[in-house]
């Protein structure tokens, strides 16, 4: 999976700045006796990026990030390779578990990209001149995606329209998104039961679109 691989290499080289970031130490002398130093513009650099890519390829609830804003707090006569000491080996097992495929999050970007690929695919249909397929596959999407939510806050599945109630019930989304969802399963009912009259070609590229930014939004 693409976007897999590329979480995958970016921890790689991150892992390779930390042996840079590493390189830069430097022994000094203050106040209160000596101390180790790394400079101060690169380990910076390391940690920002370090931190994105955890909260990106882990979750931005997961442990793994909670733990790397821990280890980031200043305590008393901490050094900047302190704090380095510290984040290395929290970057390290977020690598671990990534790359091992231990992490809940990597279920979500398969699914992500599975559902783009099949998003492709209804643009293409759309494309040809076959509206109502489009609209289908479209719909299919969007209706697995309301399931999967739903398994996330513990609601039993149930038709789409008693899903997307108890989503927006639960805060997942908006009474807006509820009304746009509702809206679009009108569409994939009706492509499906081959009502042609009651949408355009236009509804069904709107409705694409608007699964496609549904995913970003809740898969991502």
């Amino acid at each position: 999976m693409m976007l897999i691989n590329k979480h995958s290499k970016r921890f790689d080289e991150l892992s390779a700045e930390a042996e840079l970031v590493e390189t830069t130490k430097q022994q000094k002398h203050g106040e209160y006796g000596s101390y180790f130093h790394v400079d101060g513009e690169t380990f910076d650099e390391w940690r920002l990026k370090a931190r994105s890519l955890i909260s990106r390829a882990c979750g931005e609830s997961s442990e793994h990030l909670k733990a790397f804003s821990n280890a980031e707090h200043v305590q008393t006569f901490d050094s900047n390779y302190d704090i380095f000491k510290r984040l290395k080996p929290v970057f390290a097992a977020a690598r671990s578990d990534f790359q091992g495929g231990h992490l809940a999050s990597i279920r979500s970007l398969v699914q992500a990209e599975l559902f783009d690929s099949e998003l492709e695919q209804a643009q293409e249909l759309l494309n040809q001149g076959y509206t109502g397929p489009a609209a289908v596959v479209s719909g299919v999407v969007l209706e697995t995606t309301l399931r999967d939510l739903c398994d996330q806050q513990s609601i039993p599945h149930g038709k789409l329209d008693q899903m997307n109630g108890a989503l927006a019930k639960k805060g997942v989304y908006t009474k807006l998104q509820q009304k746009r969802i509702t809206a679009i399963a009108d569409i994939r009912n009706n492509a499906a039961h081959g009502k042609w009259s009651e949408f355009s070609e236009s509804d069904v590229a709107d409705m694409i679109k608007d699964v496609q930014r549904f995913l970003v939004e809740h898969l991502s």
